[in-house]
């Protein structure tokens, strides 16, 4: 049996990892509860620019995915992934996910987040660019990760998605006809605002364009947030299984620790008797 103050050492740790655990917890659950507040937020400002834009355009079948091949036809893959750790699983069942359309022949990578790059090299998959998660409290700007994809005509986004605080998956979307689609779905319900009855300065094509654009970074944008809550998700459930497990070690040491002084004060109490009866021995042994 180890000794009472080896062990001691290790609840004192032990106890300071479950304080950790305990503290990251806190943080997470309040970053969710933040970061949930502006996906919703996000989505409401979405779907009130998508009824501006359904209502002026002219043929969605001509707007937004009336691009050139680019990049020799390549398709994109943009894996959206954790900064840092901490968080579980949830970035390797993202790159697993990706690996299982993946096609290195004619296939590019973007990631974004260093958890996942580290993820990528560790496999040997090669990306083209990286980019760190943009952090914001009220704004993000994705201008470079969207510099970088304009010129595919295939964009796919791979991120983590939240389902709800216990359960996290993995989406993907194609960010450009997922937009087109959304465009057909509706065509026949909103009211089409044509050059012959409306005045547009500048153009309207110019006006599409510019809206276009900002749904696509819109809609990006909340994809990284999206992913951002699912990690925040997932990291309050990892450290929340951290610290039950540190409680659970805590209370097995505390338990080897009493034990241990018992045995050491036992131990003590035998050599004291046996001290005792060998000097009471030595005493008989001289009369």
């Amino acid at each position: 049996m180890r000794r009472a103050n080896v062990v001691n050492e290790e609840v004192k740790q032990i106890g300071t990892v479950e304080n950790l655990t305990g503290a990251m917890e806190s943080v997470s659950s309040t970053r969710v509860a933040k970061v949930k507040s502006r996906v919703e937020l996000s989505k409401e400002f979405f779907d009130y620019l998508w009824q501006l834009y359904s209502s002026i355009r002219v043929d969605p079948r001509t707007r937004i995915t009336n691009r050139d091949d680019g990049k020799n036809g390549k398709s994109l893959f943009v894996i959206i992934s954790a900064e840092a750790g901490l968080s579980g699983d949830i970035d390797l069942r993202l790159i697993e996910t990706m690996l299982k359309d993946y096609d290195e022949t004619n296939t590019d990578i973007i990631v974004l987040g260093t958890h996942g790059a580290n993820q990528l090299k560790q496999r040997g998959i090669p990306f083209i660019r990286f980019f760190q998660i943009p952090e914001s409290e009220s704004y993000l700007d994705v201008t470079p990760v969207m510099d970088a994809i304009e010129p595919y005509s295939k964009v796919a986004i791979y991120y983590e998605e939240y389902v709800s605080l216990g359960v996290q998956g993995i989406k993907k979307i194609d960010l450009i006809s997922s937009i087109a689609q959304m465009s057909m779905e509706s065509s026949g319900n909103q009211r089409v605002i044509t050059p012959q009855d409306t005045i547009f300065e500048p153009s309207l094509d110019e006006i599409a364009d510019i809206m276009e654009s900002a749904m696509l970074r819109l809609a990006f944008s909340q994809a990284i947030l999206e992913s951002g809550l699912a990690q925040d998700a997932s990291r309050f459930n990892a450290m929340a299984a951290a610290k039950e497990r540190a409680w659970e070690l805590l209370n097995y040491y505390k338990l080897e620790y009493h034990r241990s002084k018992r045995s050491e004060s036992d131990r003590r109490s035998r050599e004291v008797m046996v001290g005792l009866k060998k000097k009471k021995h030595s005493k008989d042994h001289k009369r």
